[in-house]
């Protein structure tokens, strides 16, 4: 089978996505290792993706969701191969839509009746003291845009109102976008890795994410911990917590209309009820470290090649 993996010098870009080009080789090596013919592309222009259309590959692989070119012309990807009859690994766009938007994903898995932790969004002085915020202190405060713990540090943690403005005007100068405010959650953080194999079944891997203290003595998974790697991953040892945690991942995989695969996060309270954060639907893929990989040899005992292996047989059993 012919298969592109296309990626985009994406340094700047606050989304999620394989991670930078060391990852997406680990990719392509591995889908070389099924004897699969794969080319590595780097897209920048409408022009580089047309090229690869008129090559015809039998799957493409997205390793990120998007492009933006030198004009600033932002091009999604699987909307772009959708519309060529290219089959492409991963959502739709509007399913993507959930991943770049977290407010959109709470709001709307919130109507289909699953857990989220209590939230509202915030600009700069549309609270003018404490008796206007609608949850009670100590508050989380991140960009509803960004992923990789892009924005989030210690400051995200708030006890009071001088916090919460501080951090939410230096949330929006730096993004432009409203804040997202969530009712803090002390208990336990998980991830959930998930994949549809070709026969339709539905693997899934559920860890325990353990970040290390912040200076303020809360676990925080900021920016600096996501690119230091100093967090722990553990396996969850209490069956009826993992059975809670994966219960509420697949719903949250089966509401969102995900395809392919995802890694969906998810956060306990102090007694053990736990909630839908975030949806990472092209979520990374550096071998040895990247969550959703580790997940699956943790708790399956799946090599990083096998659960590349997985992804590409489900793209490729729409074709045959």
């Amino acid at each position: 089978m012919k298969i592109e993996i296309i990626t985009t010098k994406n340094e700047a870009l606050k989304e999620t996505g394989f991670g930078a080009i060391k990852a997406c080789n680990s990719v392509l090596d591995s889908i070389n290792l099924m004897g699969h013919g794969t080319i590595l592309n780097v897209c920048q222009t409408r022009e580089q993706l047309n090229d690869v259309v008129k090559r015809k590959p039998d799957l493409v692989i997205l390793a990120v969701k998007y492009i933006v070119t030198p004009n600033e012309e932002t091009i999604w990807l699987s909307e772009f191969f959708e519309k060529e009859g290219i089959n492409f690994s991963g959502s739709l766009k509007e399913t993507l839509m959930f991943d770049s938007d977290k407010v959109l994903a709470k709001s709307y898995l919130k109507e289909k009746s699953i857990s989220t932790a209590r939230y509202f969004t915030a600009i700069p002085g549309q609270y003018t003291r404490d008796y206007d915020i609608p949850i009670n202190y100590p508050l989380f405060l991140k960009p509803s845009d960004a992923a990789n713990g892009n924005g989030v540090d210690e400051f995200s943690f708030v006890n009071n109102f001088a916090e919460f403005e501080s951090k939410v005007s230096s949330l929006h100068k730096l993004y432009g976008i409203p804040v997202l405010v969530e009712e803090y959650l002390e208990g336990q953080e998980f991830t959930v890795a998930m994949i549809k194999t070709k026969n339709g079944d539905l693997l899934v891997s559920s860890v325990e994410v353990i970040p290390p203290k912040a200076k303020n003595g809360i676990r925080i998974l900021g920016q600096k911990v996501v690119e230091s790697k100093p967090e722990r991953l553990k396996i969850i040892e209490d069956d009826i917590v993992v059975q809670r945690v994966k219960k509420l991942a697949i719903d949250v995989y089966m509401d969102l209309g995900i395809r392919d695969y995802a890694r969906i996060d998810i956060k306990s309270n102090a007694s053990g009820q736990c909630f839908f954060m975030e949806a990472n639907l092209v979520p990374g893929m550096t071998n040895g470290s990247s969550y959703f990989t580790k997940a699956f040899e943790m708790e399956l005992g799946l090599s990083y090649e096998e659960v590349i292996g997985l992804i590409v047989d489900e793209g490729i059993s729409r074709v045959l």
